[in-house]
């Protein structure tokens, strides 16, 4: 599935915004313009998939601090993020719980979501048909022969019904969904500091997709280079001019270093600058043999040297035809290589009022 359009409103520096989706998708701005709220927007879609709505949340300083902090009109405080993939539209609602009124039982989780609505519509021309219909408490569900049906189960407020689905053959439509936003795959901060595991020799399993950390790279670039590492010794060489990548399997422990003209020894994890190291990252993540349907990468620029900008962006578009790729990015000239590889110009935001918003031309 691909989406075409994300739709967000009520969320942090977010009042509403719509925005349109390409196969390359490159936010820029000043700093706290809201680009990483654009990108934490799709990531709580995502988390939300997996089940763990709630417990990203409680990460950001729970519900409170992720809704809209500005002026707001009279009515229920919400959060809206809604997306529309292929045929699909997706929408998830969320607010805060309310305030218990027993002073002898107090409900303790009251900086947890609930969510309010959720809602999945099939698109047909200009008519839509509903999926999944969800308020407080009640779900309904078009099931495999298109009848309404009621949820079967308890269900929690806090999670998605994406994530609580147990009979995926009943319908399908909806497990189908639940499956396309759970995989797809965040990238925003690769530790690379001297106690770094991924600086490290480590017990090495198939590895065809990085972690989200990066912790696994040597077992990664080991696995595109067993399945075919011919794009990745290209990549490494345009990136890095007379150097090669080495990986080695030592009784099951993996390692990489780099080869440099010039220098009489390999040049192991250890000693590889931070910069080289998570370029490598972001070869390992660009370069799976099981790419996803979205790719995003938040700030991928840093560390990097600015000779690196231009191989990143040629990888960035070349990725893109497996993958829709999303970036979040402080370097105008990432964005311009970027823009003259693929053709298409970066999303650029600011803001007015508080608020997050996209700047028109």
């Amino acid at each position: 599935m691909s989406i075409s359009e994300l739709n967000i409103s009520g969320y942090r520096s977010i009042r509403e915004i719509q925005l349109p989706f390409e196969r390359v998708n490159v936010l820029t701005g000043p700093n706290g313009c809201g680009k990483s709220n654009l990108y934490r927007s799709l990531y709580l879609l995502t988390m939300a998939a997996n089940g763990m709505l709630a417990r990203t949340i409680a990460d950001e300083g729970g519900m409170p601090s992720a809704l809209w902090a500005g002026a707001r009109t009279k009515g229920p405080v919400r959060m809206t993020i809604g997306t529309t993939l292929d045929l699909l539209q997706y929408e998830l609602i969320c607010g805060l719980i309310p305030q218990e009124p027993n002073p002898d039982a107090p409900y303790p989780f009251l900086l947890d979501p609930q969510v309010k609505e959720e809602n999945v519509w099939f698109i047909s021309g200009k008519s839509r048909q509903v999926l999944l219909e969800r308020g407080t408490g009640t779900a309904m569900l078009r099931d495999s022969e298109g009848n309404r049906t009621k949820f079967p189960l308890t269900f929690s407020e806090t999670e998605s019904i994406l994530s609580q689905l147990k009979e995926p053959h009943r319908y399908p439509q909806l497990s189908s969904l639940h499956q396309e936003i759970k995989q797809w795959r965040f990238y925003h901060h690769f530790r690379t500091d001297a106690d770094a595991p991924l600086r490290h020799p480590q017990v090495g399993v198939f590895t065809p997709v990085l972690s989200h950390n990066g912790d696994d790279l040597a077992a990664a670039l080991m696995s595109i280079l067993v399945l075919d590492g011919t794009a990745l010794h290209e990549s490494v060489e345009y990136a890095f001019p007379n150097s090669e990548l080495l990986v080695n399997a030592d009784k099951g422990r993996f390692s990489y270093g780099l080869k440099t003209a010039g220098i009489n020894r390999p040049l192991d994890a250890r000693e590889l600058s931070d910069g080289t190291v998570r370029y490598l990252c972001l070869l390992a993540a660009l370069l799976s043999p099981r790419p996803p349907s979205l790719l995003a990468l938040n700030e991928p620029e840093s560390s990097l040297h600015p000779d690196l900008l231009e191989p990143l962006a040629r990888l960035i578009v070349q990725a893109s035809h497996s993958s829709q790729i999303w970036i979040t990015t402080h370097s105008s000239a990432l964005a311009d290589y970027i823009e003259s590889y693929s053709g298409i110009a970066p999303v650029r935001l600011e803001k007015i009022n508080g608020a997050t918003c996209l700047v028109e031309y």
